[in-house]
């Protein structure tokens, strides 16, 4: 039976993985959870698993939950529970699912507890790739990306030889407003760019789509997961989100993972790896789908994509900047602070007033993401 401990159990990667989980029983036995403030979720996760111990964002919510947690439950809180939920319970596997750079410190504690890391959360990697991919082989720890594209890229590089990978192709939907020119983006609202066409994300990852960071994040994430070049990683816009992602090898031959839109699917498959189970996602039917669609991507229109992959090339500090100013800018625009066209104008600004550090170590990770934030929210 593999014990599971889950980062981000109240989120959506979070509940679908707790959801994959139930319905195989006998193979999981779920030893943490991890969750922010959303108290009356993780009470019913924790009513349902019985996990050794739950992690609460504040010593306040820890105590309101105290009392209601089943019998030999225990709670902790902060970054300190975090971690002791990613490495203290004795998880063979650890479900990464945290939104932000958040989930950085819990995975590194993860892989030095020798745990197989699912790895969901993009920030991880965008932030401290470096690190990360040497502490995982100095560890001999597997880190199986859950994200559909990933998923995708691992499955079709599945017994390959990365010398014969002429390039990588991530697919994207688009977002919200993949219909819609630039210049008609100006009054759009949040709930109009919470509306995503194809997927059932969070808030911010749904922004993230609409803006096209989220794939700018991804393709930093395959430059590390997967040893590519940044210029042998290309975008697609793909509406039907059904070809997940592409890999193109040198004989030009494409190998591609196909399937509809579920989650399900790429977070049972880090589960289950090698192994392949049956699925509570319905099957893809392409006679149904008819015609599948594909479109270049335009860096103009998706300003945050572009700044990503200059980020990405000048390495160093400059993607944990791209990152922490993204997150600020999109929770701004999730408040009603600033507008939708804003972010890619504010995460522009704060990464040209930075001077790119080097190979920087976990402490100058940390100073550089907090000074990031801080110049986000000060601008406009």
């Amino acid at each position: 039976m593999k014990k599971v401990s889950v980062l981000g159990s109240t989120g959506s990667i979070g509940t679908q993985t707790l959801d994959v989980i139930s319905r195989d029983p006998d193979s999981y036995e779920v030893v943490g959870l991890a969750a922010g403030s959303n108290i009356e979720l993780l009470l019913e996760q924790a009513r349902a698993f019985k996990p050794k111990l739950v992690s609460i964002a504040t010593k306040e919510l820890a105590e309101r939950i105290r009392g209601e947690l089943p019998p030999g439950v225990r709670v902790v809180y902060g970054e300190d529970g975090l971690n002791e939920v990613a490495a203290g319970v004795g998880a063979d596997y650890v479900a990464c699912a945290l939104v932000g750079s958040l989930g950085l410190t819990s995975t590194l504690a993860a892989i030095e507890a020798g745990a197989t890391i699912g790895l969901a959360n993009k920030e991880t990697l965008v932030t401290a790739g470096h690190i990360v991919m040497k502490r995982a082989a100095d560890k001999g720890v597997a880190i199986v990306p859950v994200d559909s594209e990933h998923s995708a890229l691992f499955q079709c590089l599945n017994g390959e030889r990365l010398r014969d990978v002429k390039r990588l192709v991530l697919t994207a939907s688009g977002g919200s407003f993949r219909d819609r020119s630039r210049d008609e983006l100006g009054g759009v609202t949040v709930a109009d760019a919470l509306r995503h066409p194809n997927w059932s994300m969070g808030a911010k990852v749904t922004i993230d789509s609409a803006t096209m960071a989220n794939k700018g994040l991804e393709v930093i994430e395959a430059h590390w997961l997967f040893d590519m070049p940044y210029d042998r990683i290309d975008v697609l816009i793909h509406p039907e989100s059904i070809v997940h992602s592409m890999v193109e090898f040198e004989d030009t031959s494409v190998m591609a993972q196909l399937g509809n839109p579920d989650m399900r699917v790429p977070i049972q498959y880090a589960l289950t790896y090698p192994e392949r189970r049956s699925s509570p996602a319905s099957a893809l039917d392409l006679l149904a789908k008819g015609t599948l669609h594909f479109r270049p991507m335009d860096f103009s229109r998706y300003p945050c994509l572009r700044l990503a992959y200059e980020a990405g090339k000048a390495g160093g500090t400059a993607p944990t900047v791209f990152n922490a100013a993204n997150e600020i800018a999109v929770s701004r625009f999730l408040k009603g602070e600033t507008a939708f066209l804003a972010i890619d104008e504010i995460v522009e600004s704060v990464l040209a007033s930075h001077s790119v550090l080097a190979s920087p170590d976990l402490e100058t990770i940390l100073a550089t993401d907090a000074w990031a934030r801080s110049e986000a929210s000060r601008i406009g």
